[in-house]
Parts: C-alpha cells; sequence; structure tokens
C-alpha cells in the first residue's frame, strides 16, 4: 500500500471519480455522484459490498426529519450537535459537528424519497448520547439490509462497481495530486485506472494489530469484531501524501460483544434498565453512559468479560433487531425463572447478585442516582 508517481501508471481508462470501498459510505457516496453527473467506479476489496456497515445495526441519526414530525418529536441540527459534541467530553470540531447535524435530516430523506431505503424512525428506546429519538434504520434493524437496499439502488441507477478488486497504491504527482489507483484482482493480474477524483470509503484500522497499539493501546486488549479488511489504507495513503491527521484515538467499542459467539448484544437493555456484572456478581460502572465506554471498563475486569442481566420486557424490546434474534439462535443468551437458576448457569455468587439487585430495586421508585452516578428512575433491571 505506497503511493507511486504519475509516471509509472499505465491507465486502461480514466474517469471522474474512482471510490475505495463499498460500504454505506462507499455506495452513498457513489450515488451522489453519479447524481451530479459524473462518471463513478466503486473498487471493492471483498466478493461482495458489505464491509463493516453489515456488522452493525444499521442506525442512522437525523435530526429534523419527516418520521420525527409525524412522531411530534422536535429535534433540530443545533440540539443534535450539542449532543455529539457532550458525549466526546468537547473533544470534537464543533463546526464539523454542526455541519453534519444540519445534513443529516436531508440525507435520511434523500436515501429514503431518491432511492427508496426504508427507513424509520426508532421510537422503542433513546439511543445512548441523544438526548431526542433521532436513529432511523430498516425494518428489522440490520446493517446488512441497509447493505442491501443501496446495493439494489446502486444497480438500478447504473453506478458501476467492481469487487474482488483490492486497491494496492495510488499514483500521484508531485505536488501530491491523485491521478489514478492500481488495484490486484484475485489472480494477482492488476490494473491501472486513471482519476479526476478519489474518495476513500475504506474504514478505520482495527484490523491493523499495529495502528491500533500506536494510538489506541487502551483498547488492544479487546477482542476484535470488525471487518479483517479495515487496515487503515486511507490513513496510511494521506500520510504518504502528506495529510494531517486528527482524532486518532478514537473508536468504536462494544460492551455487549457475546463472548465466543462474535455477536453484539445490542446496548437497549442496558440503557432501559440492564445492568451488567463482573464474575463477582457486582457492578463496576455506569453502564448506561455508552457501550464503547463500557467496553473499557469490561476489559479491566476479571477475565475481561461482564455478565449482561435484563428482565422479559428488555427481552422483548431487543426482539426487533436481527442481531439479537440471531444471538439468540446461536445460544448467547440464556434464561432463568429464578436467581438460583441464573446463578447455576453463570456459577456467579447468589448473595453477591442477590445484593446487586436488591440495591438497584432501591432506586427504581427515588430520584437518587447510584454510586456510579446511574438513574434507574422507573426502570426496573
Amino acid at each position: 500500500m505506497s503511493i507511486l508517481s504519475v509516471s509509472e501508471a499505465n491507465f486502461s481508462f480514466e474517469l471522474d471519480v474512482v471510490i475505495i470501498g463499498a460500504g454505506a459510505c462507499g455506495l452513498c457516496a457513489g450515488l451522489a455522484a453519479h447524481e451530479a453527473g459524473a462518471e463513478v467506479l466503486i473498487l471493492e476489496r471483498d466478493a461482495s459490498a458489505l464491509g463493516t456497515t453489515a456488522m452493525s445495526t444499521g442506525l442512522i441519526p437525523g435530526a429534523g426529519t419527516s418520521a420525527q414530525r409525524a412522531a411530534s418529536i422536535t429535534d433540530s441540527a443545533v440540539q443534535f450537535a450539542q449532543d455529539i459534541c457532550a458525549k466526546t467530553n468537547n473533544r470534537t470540531d464543533e463546526k464539523m459537528a454542526l455541519a453534519l447535524a444540519q445534513e443529516s435530516a436531508n440525507t435520511i430523506e434523500w436515501l429514503s424519497n431518491t432511492y427508496g431505503v426504508p427507513l424509520t424512525l426508532v421510537d422503542t428506546f433513546l439511543y445512548p448520547g441523544h438526548s431526542i429519538m433521532r436513529m432511523h434504520g430498516t425494518p428489522n434493524r440490520s446493517g446488512a439490509e441497509l447493505m442491501g437496499s443501496l446495493s439494489n439502488a446502486i444497480e438500478r441507477e447504473g453506478v458501476s462497481i467492481l469487487t474482488n478488486a483490492t486497491v494496492t497504491n495510488l499514483f500521484a504527482d508531485d505536488s501530491g495530486r491523485v491521478h489514478g489507483v492500481r488495484f490486484q484482482r484475485p489472480d494477482q493480474s492488476i490494473e491501472d485506472v486513471g482519476c479526476r477524483a478519489i474518495i476513500l470509503a475504506c474504514c478505520g484500522f482495527a484490523g491493523n494489530p499495529k495502528m491500533l497499539s500506536q494510538y489506541i493501546p487502551e483498547i488492544e486488549g479487546g477482542e476484535f469484531f470488525g471487518h479483517p479488511g479495515n487496515k487503515g489504507d486511507a490513513v496510511l495513503w494521506g500520510d504518504s501524501l502528506g495529510a494531517a491527521v486528527a482524532d486518532m484515538s478514537a473508536y468504536q467499542g462494544h460492551a455487549g460483544l457475546a463472548k465466543g459467539f462474535g455477536i453484539p448484544i445490542l446496548w437497549p437493555c442496558i440503557v432501559e434498565g440492564g445492568i451488567q456484572v463482573n464474575q463477582q456478581g457486582k457492578r463496576f460502572s455506569n453502564e448506561a453512559r455508552g457501550y464503547s465506554e463500557q467496553a473499557v471498563d469490561v476489559l479491566s475486569q476479571e477475565g475481561s468479560v461482564a455478565w449482561t442481566f435484563y428482565d422479559e420486557q428488555r427481552h422483548n424490546l431487543m426482539l426487533e433487531f436481527d442481531d439479537y434474534n440471531e444471538a439468540i439462535n446461536a445460544g448467547a443468551v440464556r434464561h432463568g425463572d429464578s436467581l438460583q437458576d441464573i446463578c447455576i448457569q453463570t456459577k456467579l455468587p447468589l448473595d453477591k447478585l442477590t445484593q446487586t439487585l436488591s440495591d438497584i430495586t432501591g432506586l427504581v421508585d427515588s430520584d437518587a442516582d447510584d454510586e456510579f452516578g446511574r438513574s434507574f428512575k422507573g426502570k426496573q433491571p
């Protein structure tokens, strides 16, 4: 993965825009560029367009959408941007956050109305970090479902996408301007394609242990749950071209990843009252802050594991997510009719777990927060 001089290129053809990566970012970029009249080619290293998006719930936040108005929810880009800044402890760029927030509703409507992506408002729970219900998702709240819809739109619009094409090099002149790419096919053959603009939509570097150790050492002990192709290519190319980097310590962790199953137990069960305990049957943090923050705390526990506890009401809430149903079918979710039954299955100490749940139950009808600063008012675990 390096930058080559444009003088070394042997372009078989040239076009307006080359997009590297066919996840949701790349496909949306392809639709937008095509809509603007550009001739576009999307290059994807895998055999199909899935990427990290397909491993997610595919939820998209939008502030001020028609779906929110239909639900009598008042929201604004300013409020959304404030939520972003608060969630990142004011470490993000305020202008960038506001710019993204201002385009969020337009993006939801554009995907829905122009390209038929079936997005509806998620109104069953408040997503971590958001002060207002503004997440939108496909019917089964599935990233794979979102990718399927976007791929259908790409096909309908006639946007060119080439799979099994791993970009190995960018071609640039002495000023750093990129003029094309080289990609390799599974049979090791290579091809050079010229372009007037390039979009790097190839995600992050979670699949690159060296970069992870360099930029995010606090999470390198966590289990990798991401696309194996996320090697940091965009960052490495940009660095080679002299581009600046920022926020390199930012990451998306998940404290609900079912150990041994590779399936995330999603966070609605937590924000609606569920808890996590360590192997001593004790809570150790404010789980409701968010699943990414909680991931570091889980790693600090014995065995780097925690048990997630919630009741049948929370279980029923989770059934709208494909990931959760997959977890059930895989045997990642256990259930019991009593604490004794649960403790037999989990090998947790009954006395400690009983005390933990008793402490929380006393807060359900109280305005008081627990020792970690979490409110359980009106939310039975």
